[in-house]
């Protein structure tokens, strides 16, 4: 899997656009529909800051069931 290091302090609104300005709009429009894991817990505001050496898993969305 991937992994990517950004500055600590930030939510994860602040993370994401970190990460789409790196690697431009395909990946933007992944993360604008995909759910988020903060140190293994559902991330449900995206504007709280996030605890420093955060584990952040991406889960784009599943087809299928």
């Amino acid at each position: 899997m991937p992994e990517e290091t950004a500055s600590a302090g930030g939510s994860l609104d602040e993370l994401l656009g970190e990460l789409a300005a790196r690697h431009g709009e395909r990946l933007a429009a992944v993360l604008r529909v995909a759910s988020f894991l903060v140190d293994g817990v559902t991330c449900h505001d995206r504007r709280a800051p996030l605890p420093a050496g955060a584990t952040i898993d991406v889960l784009p969305p599943f087809a299928g069931g």
